[in-house]
């Protein structure tokens, strides 16, 4: 898979094409592939041809391209996130199983909140986010710890913003911002009520490495009118096992 004669290098081209399968488009014709990465048809279909042979993408029997096995198989092996989400789990269920609302593992990558797990009950409240989706940092409650525990360049970086409203209820402001952050600092947990979905809170908290790193966020959507003390309270001791069970100090 050579570089094409265009100049972009097979690991741009093979960016672009998984960059084109989201949560809610996971199967694609490769004329859809070809045209969503801005590929030539001939080069798409020969690119994507090539993808499938080595299994890092699938043909269905309609012909259709999904994501392969193959291509997660490499993705997860040493994988620091898959390792979190392990350490994770068996807290996030006790969690789920107390609260009955949605519990969720994140991180910080590439200036946005990812999302590695979500935990729901068939009767939890109204949630959009998803295993694999993303917020930007300063519009849920995982964002907000990301952010106010992260660097300060990240910091300055998303204050400068735009920062675009995800609900009536986003802050859009810096400055309002720049004190949020600070109140999470201070605090300990981020509460955002109505900051992606008005009939919703977002309660997250920190988890740290060994150094005392921050480098997830747990969290809760909580229906509108549900006090939050109760899910903090789990949070933060789900928070204190994860950190023991990856290996950090107590205390």
């Amino acid at each position: 898979m050579a570089n094409s004669p265009t100049g972009d290098s097979v690991a741009d081209r093979l960016i672009r094409v998984l960059a084109t399968f989201t949560p809610t488009r996971t199967v694609q014709t490769a004329s859809e592939i070809g045209r969503r990465a801005q590929l030539p048809r001939s080069t798409a279909h020969r690119f994507i041809g090539e993808l499938v042979t080595a299994g890092l993408l699938e043909r269905d029997e309609d012909k259709r391209i999904r994501v392969g096995m193959r291509l997660w198989e490499l993705a997860t092996r040493s994988s620091q996130a898959l390792r979190l989400r392990q350490a994770a789990m068996p807290s996030m269920e006790r969690v789920q199983q107390r609260i009955r609302e949605h519990t969720q593992l994140a991180i910080e990558e590439q200036g946005t909140a990812l999302f590695l797990e979500r935990l729901s009950a068939p009767d939890s409240g109204a949630n959009v986010t998803r295993v694999a989706g993303r917020l930007p940092l300063h519009a849920s409650s995982s964002g907000l710890v990301l952010l106010a525990f992260g660097d300060r360049d990240l910091q300055e970086s998303i204050l400068a913003g735009p920062l675009p409203a995800v609900s009536a209820e986003t802050i859009t402001d810096p400055a309002v911002l720049r004190r949020k952050l600070a109140e999470v600092r201070q605090l300990g947990h981020a509460v955002a009520p109505g900051y992606v979905e008005g009939v919703s809170t977002g309660v997250a908290v920190p988890i740290r490495d060994e150094t005392g790193t921050v480098i997830a966020a747990l969290s809760m959507v909580l229906r509108r009118e549900m006090p939050v003390g109760d899910a903090l309270v789990e949070l933060h001791r789900a928070a204190k096992e994860i950190e023991t069970a990856l290996g950090a100090p107590r205390g």
